[in-house]
């Protein structure tokens, strides 16, 4: 009876962690997306929450698990969920962007189902369509390392997330007009930390706004996880009188290093250890501050919370800290980001180590150039360009025209490189990559403003940074050794980035500016990786959930529409009279 009433206790306890008893575990989450009213800024306005909160819940997982995300639409407008450096190995149809997903209608919903395939660290979700990032309706997501592959750093004592970003006190729908009639957004209100104000560190500081207060105990060390989910501002992140020790980004280790402060530009994911070493004579701010812009009229913008020792004798005072680098001299900045460099003595999501990979001695099959420059007039209307296209959503997603033979959706014509003779334009038109070619991907930034780029379904080698205009002779300075694999990187204004990336993942991916402005105006692409011998062991078919549109929408079946607390509900029905069956037998 012992026996069978432990084997009951572990059953039980699989289904009440949403674990499957099939090879790779499996989490679950319920989402309702929706309208709350909230005041970050002092100002009452729209915000964007997931179940009723802001920011929203915590993905967690661990490498390989399989991950189920119930999303259910209760805005006024179309919706998808995309997962910031999640790769979605095979399966570009959960990858939650227009090009490759049917928007969720109002009062509907999705079930979003990936594997986290052979990945660590630290990534979020967030809105992909129409500038609904700009009011919320992001969160972060965890993917622990399995029990048997060792961390590269000891346990730390807690975990604390900080999800930073400018931020409008008109809701996205106000500012998308605003970019509609072809104005520029103009300065954010603030900086948000956690979905709160500033501390009033000052007098230029409202009163009566909720600051994010972070409680840690003296002597312990706790693992910072840092998410810039903001509009388009690059931001510079420090604690007062306390180091950032970075050891993770985007689901890599990096070699261990010390900062005083660290910039974290539009998109960016890190992590940082920081020891609780100081004596605790008051509490400390924690600041995440505007660069790239003129700091002093930016001021007010500034994002200020506290931490607070458990034994602080009492209030943040003097004051704050500034960056230990002027954005005046961007060298100076630029040497930051190129000190990140790969920890390649630690294993990563497999046991093997992270730099037994030998990216730099495989031969280059093809280069692209991607080339931003300042929005300009097409056809009447302002936009962002990529190669001299804006890009243009078709209204049926790429990869499911292919699998139902629908014609004319997009064009396989992007150019590998920047067109001069050709003026700017409007186009369906993408990438027609080789499957498993090994490529180097330069972002050359000719915009005003700094640019963050991001490739779904993929990490790449971020092999070399500089200023001016890259040419071929400058591969001789690619770091072809311990170079950091991300998903996402910065461009400096006038500078550009290089990247080696293989093309193992078959699917359609997008290739964005992480600036949502630049990126609402049009500057993506999306890059088509076809296997020629696809057997079904390469990419995945269209879910059986797969919604339709477009010119496929008459496949479409209407949705019952259930709600989230009747799906909860169902499934704790279901658990309960397998436990009473169980039970049953047990007697």
């Amino acid at each position: 009876m012992a026996s069978r009433l432990s084997i009951f206790v572990f059953f039980f306890a699989a289904l009440l962690s949403g674990f499957s008893l099939a090879e790779d575990p499996s989490v679950f989450h319920v989402y309702e997306l929706s309208y709350i009213t909230a005041s970050p800024l002092g100002v009452p306005q729209q915000v964007i929450a997931v179940n009723g909160i802001f920011p929203g819940p915590v993905v967690t997982a661990t490498t390989n698990y399989n991950v189920e995300v119930n999303v259910f639409n209760r805005l006024d407008e179309p919706l998808l969920l995309t997962w910031n450096g999640i790769e979605m190995r095979r399966n570009s149809w959960q990858d939650g962007v227009l090009g490759t997903n049917c928007p969720i209608p109002p009062q509907w919903n999705f079930t979003y189902s990936f594997q986290v395939k052979d990945q660590i660290g630290s990534f979020f979700y967030f809105p992909s369509l129409n500038f609904q990032r700009a009011s919320g309706g992001f969160g972060p997501i965890v993917i622990d390392n399995q029990d048997r592959i060792p961390l590269p750093f000891a346990n730390p004592d807690g975990e604390i997330t900080f999800m930073i970003g400018d931020w409008y006190t008109h809701n996205h729908t106000v500012l998308r007009r605003r970019l509609d009639s072809g104005e520029e957004l103009g300065m954010p209100d603030g900086v948000l930390i956690n979905g709160k104000g500033p501390y009033k560190y000052d007098a230029t500081v409202p009163d009566g706004i909720q600051y994010e207060t972070v409680n840690v105990h003296p002597g312990r060390t706790y693992r910072i996880r840092v998410h810039n989910v903001g509009t388009s501002t690059s931001l510079n992140l420090r604690i007062q009188n306390h180091k950032l020790l970075l050891v993770e980004t985007e689901g890599r280790y990096t070699s261990q290093t010390n900062f005083s402060d660290f910039d974290i530009h539009v998109g960016q994911s890190y992590s940082f250890l920081v020891t609780m070493d100081q004596n605790a004579s008051s509490d400390y701010y924690v600041v995440a501050s505007a660069r790239f812009v003129n700091e002093t009229v930016w001021r007010r913008v500034t994002g200020v919370g506290i931490l607070r020792y458990s034994n602080s004798k009492g209030p943040a005072s003097g004051p704050l800290p500034v960056p230990s680098t002027d954005v005046s001299h961007p060298w100076s900045v630029m040497q930051q980001q190129r000190a990140i460099k790969q920890n390649t003595s630690s294993s990563g999501a497999r046991p093997n180590p992270q730099g037994s990979y030998h990216y730099g001695q495989i031969n280059i099959t093809g280069t692209y150039i991607f080339r931003s420059t300042p929005p300009t007039m097409i056809n009447g209307s302002l936009r962002a360009t990529l190669n001299g296209i804006s890009f243009l959503n078709p209204s049926t997603p790429m990869r499911l025209a292919d699998k139902h033979g629908v014609k004319g959706v997009y064009k396989m014509d992007f150019p590998s490189r920047p067109v001069d003779k050709r003026p700017p334009r409007l186009d369906s038109s993408i990438i027609n990559a080789t499957y498993r070619s090994f490529v180097q991907v330069i972002f050359q930034n000719s915009d005003t403003k700094v640019q963050s780029f991001h490739i779904d379904g993929y990490s790449f080698y971020v092999v070399a940074m500089d200023f001016g205009n890259w040419t071929e002779d400058r591969k001789g300075s690619y770091n072809n050794w311990d170079a950091i694999s991300r998903s996402t990187i910065e461009v400096y204004p006038g500078a550009w980035t290089a990247v080696l990336m293989s093309l193992d993942n078959a699917g359609v991916w997008n290739i964005r500016v992480e600036n949502l402005d630049r990126w609402y105006l049009g500057r993506e692409t999306y890059i088509r990786i076809v296997n020629p011998e696809e057997n079904g062991k390469t990419e995945m078919g269209p879910p059986k959930n797969v919604l339709y549109c477009g010119a496929l929408k008459s496949l479409q079946k209407q949705q019952v529409h259930s709600s989230a607390s009747s799906m909860v509900n169902g499934n704790l029905i279901r658990i309960f009279s397998f436990v009473m069956v169980l039970l049953a037998s047990l007697c």
